[in-house]
């Protein structure tokens, strides 16, 4: 007497069969474009109110295709912990790297923290190391120049386009 599979077993055994190649594809061997209203450098611009606050930060960005790199300058009138080393003068830079999406007004930026020079950073010494994540609500208010809300904060900030950039995907 032969023995066959019930009808369930055929299609169970299809679908555990197929499931792993619907579900995984390669990533692109290529930049992806990016939004093309962000393409160049933004500054921040500096503001009355910065000057009355104990610490800020001023960033400058650079969006090339889906990439970004940040660089996020703060001072602070009071030291908050660091050793003198770290903080020359009530001043410090960090800078990231990574890539960037854009939904709606909502910009998500992701990657890791890294050295002025685009290398990246060893765990341990001054400041902040790893994995960098900050989201922000965008609103344009001019072609050159859009309006920051970060997420992490209440104070929004202003920058200003102050070189544009052509998109070249690069491959990766």
């Amino acid at each position: 007497m032969q023995k066959s599979f019930p009808p369930y077993f055929i299609v169970i055994l299809l679908a555990v069969c197929c499931l792993p190649n619907a579900a995984c594809r390669f990533n692109p061997n290529m930049q992806g474009p990016g939004v093309a209203a962000l393409q160049g450098e933004w500054q921040q611009d500096t503001t009355a109110l910065q000057k009355k606050l104990l610490n800020y930060s001023l960033y400058h960005f650079r969006f090339s295709c889906d990439s970004f790199f940040v660089s996020v300058n703060s001072f602070s009138k009071a030291n908050g912990g660091y050793p003198d080393s770290c903080v020359k003068n009530g001043r410090w830079g960090e800078y990231a790297k990574g890539v960037y999406t854009q939904k709606n007004d909502t910009l998500q930026l992701k990657g890791l923290f890294c050295n002025a020079n685009f290398s990246y950073k060893n765990e341990g010494g001054c400041f902040r190391s790893g994995n960098y994540e900050e989201v922000f609500k965008l609103s344009q208010k001019a072609d050159s120049s859009i309006q920051f809300s970060p997420t992490s904060s209440v104070i929004p900030f202003n920058a200003r386009l102050i070189k544009r950039i052509t998109c070249n995907p690069k491959p990766l």
